[in-house]
């Protein structure tokens, strides 16, 4: 009987176990980051051909990093994160994982994608990529260790927090061309590219994270507080100068939604596309200006995760070569 009970008490805790580090790594939201990321490498010029063992590859090294990160934002915030109910179940807040144990695992899984991007992703006469790993390298210290104890003392965090929120559309598109430097150009065939196309793809992640993630931070306002998360541009909570700010940011893509067009990298469809999805994020942030409740905010907070892989699929559609 001891045996048996024993028996069937170890196979239940191996899945639990499994979907504890599944939850460790915020999968649906590494999923985003990672979505993003192979989109980028897609729309580098001299990615002709969907190879699909390179973007298993580059899927893999994105999931590890981000998972890494994200391990260790949740063995950092233990105690904040158990005082919120929407993060209370976390395996380090609840108690089923050590700090140790989420530590371990984001050393691993961080090195692992580092090596991954660094070595599948190599160009021809070079060993190592070692532009795009240390990009990879350079967002996950900035995530884990720079935005996220910062989330409690001041809400520049936010600004800081959107860097290596959209360095994965600049890591995948240096993954695919090997070159950092804006300036550069990029051959194919007897046609010439610039490589400042992964910046721009930067661009426009970095301005949609603005709109979208003051739009969550006033959704979960009461909750942040509660933790002492300071995410909110006015100390007071959300106001109209939060929404205003969310208005700014969501006129700024407009602009920078035309720069893939204008250099070349996407045809003229895509162009409007994103000045369509760009003039919606203005309505909904100019909604919330005009409300300042949480129904408008939430409405901003769906559309901006709409908007991102719509801007992105229209993009990679309408890619000139």
């Amino acid at each position: 009987m001891n045996t048996t009970a024993t028996d069937n008490q170890s196979g239940n805790t191996r899945p639990n176990k499994w979907r504890d580090y599944f939850q460790l790594t915020k999968f649906t939201l590494s999923f985003t980051v990672v979505f993003s990321c192979v989109i980028c490498y897609l729309l580098a010029p001299n990615v002709i051909h969907f190879d699909w063992t390179m973007i298993g590859w580059l899927f893999l090294a994105g999931m590890l990093i981000t998972g890494s990160a994200n391990a260790i934002n949740q063995a950092q915030e233990k105690d904040t994160d158990a005082m919120m109910k929407r993060t209370a179940s976390r395996p380090v807040a609840a108690g089923r994982m050590t700090q140790q144990e989420a530590y371990v695992f984001a050393a691993i899984a961080g090195a692992s994608g580092i090596g991954i991007i660094g070595y599948f992703f190599r160009a021809e006469a070079h060993a190592f990529n070692w532009s795009a790993a240390l990009l990879s390298a350079f967002s996950l210290f900035l995530y884990a260790f720079i935005y996220t104890p910062l989330k409690k003392i001041n809400s520049i965090a936010v600004l800081v927090g959107a860097f290596p929120g959209a360095l994965p559309c600049l890591i995948g598109w240096v993954a695919a061309t090997n070159m950092i430097d804006p300036f550069a150009t990029i051959a194919v065939g007897e046609k010439n590219y610039t490589n400042a196309g992964g910046w721009i793809l930067f661009a426009i992640q970095f301005l949609w994270q603005f709109p979208h993630f003051w739009a969550i931070a006033w959704v979960a306002h009461t909750d942040y507080s509660k933790a002492g998360f300071k995410l909110l541009p006015a100390d007071k909570g959300p106001t109209r100068f939060t929404a205003l700010q969310a208005v700014m940011y969501s006129v700024l893509m407009i602009p920078v939604g035309i720069l893939p067009y204008y250099f070349g990298l996407t045809g003229y469809v895509s162009m409007w596309v994103l000045v369509v999805a760009n003039l919606f994020m203005v309505f909904q942030s100019m909604r919330l200006y005009i409300s300042m409740d949480v129904p408008a905010a939430r409405r901003v907070m769906f559309s901006s995760y709409i908007y991102l892989p719509v801007v992105l699929l229209a993009l990679l559609a309408d890619k000139v070569n």
